[in-house]
């Protein structure tokens, strides 16, 4: 079985951070959303990856080489952005008639991944939510079969929402009806998408059956970034001792990266530190530090700031991307 994971998004709703980062690799829970979805993936024996890259795609490229030289890689461009049904065709010339496992690149969720990678069954991961109108929507019978799904219902007649993982088992079906819709320009609100050709293969026979998740974490906007950022420190942070950092509180659960110097500080609960980052006579809590960054005399909560940064001042919620110096005193 091959893994394919969109990455080529620009992720607009992240802005400042994605205009220089990846969304796939925003630091989160000392993680990255990428490194989750690797490790979960190859902790039930999957080692080749087809990563569909675009927007800064060398990043991509190259965090996964430095952090995964054991894994088989391929990565293809999708220059023109037309949809994620789009993107997964890029892969076929890859995948043949493999089985594969996709998952969408900002998709982070708790599962048995094992279970869904032995079963017979093409599978699709679902999650009950309050309004499915913004997601891709499966109509489930009695014995988890699945008989139709659709990309953003304006009328659902399901509320359980497809998450962004999808096991494969018929993959050349699964192109042929990502050929025929992009020949045929059959698009969903504006784009083409994979949910239009599954529902193509269900009305072809192929038979598949749903699997409900167990968390579903939102990495798509700030605030519900912070929020998975806290649920996930929860069960990733490890003990940090702080007697480490000069004359510093820490409160967990919280992740400090490697080369990390912090004096004078509170930091925590909830909050993931980069790499070599410096902070000093700072209160930081309920946040996201990127690395190689400076902060000084300031206090911070509710805050996603990104790498190589430079921040002094005092009381903000503040929401910064790369390369940045800004003094509030």
């Amino acid at each position: 079985m091959k893994a394919i994971i969109p990455v080529a998004g620009a992720g607009t709703k992240l802005r400042p951070h994605s205009y220089t980062q990846p969304k796939a690799l925003i630091p989160l829970a000392g993680k990255t959303v990428l490194s989750i979805i690797i490790d979960q993936l190859k902790s039930a024996g999957i080692n080749e990856f087809v990563f569909i890259v675009g927007y800064l795609g060398d990043k991509i490229q190259d965090y996964v080489k430095a952090k995964y030289p054991d894994i088989k890689a391929h990565y293809v461009h999708q220059y023109d952005r037309q949809g994620v049904g789009h993107a997964i065709k890029l892969a076929r010339t890859i995948i043949n008639q493999d089985e594969v496992f996709v998952v969408l690149g900002d998709t982070i969720c708790e599962y048995d991944v094992q279970e869904v990678v032995n079963s017979p069954h093409s599978m699709i991961g679902v999650r009950k939510v309050d309004d499915p109108r913004d997601f891709g929507v499966a109509e489930i019978d009695e014995d988890c079969s699945i008989s139709h799904v659709v990309e953003k219902p304006q009328i659902p007649k399901s509320n359980m929402a497809m998450v962004g993982l999808y096991k494969i088992r018929e993959s050349d079906q699964m192109f042929q009806c990502l050929e025929n819709n992009i020949r045929q320009g059959l698009r969903s609100h504006g784009e083409y998408s994979l949910t239009d050709a599954l529902d193509c293969m269900i009305k072809m026979g192929v038979q598949f059956k749903s699997f409900k998740v167990e968390n579903w974490f939102d990495c798509g906007r700030k605030e519900t970034l912070l929020e998975s950022n806290a649920t996930l420190l929860k069960k990733f942070a490890p003990v940090t001792d702080a007697r480490l950092y000069e004359n510093t509180v820490v409160i967990p659960p919280v992740s400090i990266g490697a080369g990390c110097t912090i004096k004078n500080s509170i930091i925590g609960p909830n909050v993931t530190i980069g790499e070599n980052t410096v902070i000093d006579d700072s209160i930081v809590k309920n946040s996201i530090i990127g690395s190689f960054s400076n902060l000084f005399d300031i206090v911070l909560d509710e805050s996603v700031i990104g790498s190589d940064t430079n921040l002094r001042g005092e009381t903000r919620s503040l929401n910064i991307g790369d390369n940045t110096s800004i003094d509030l005193g």
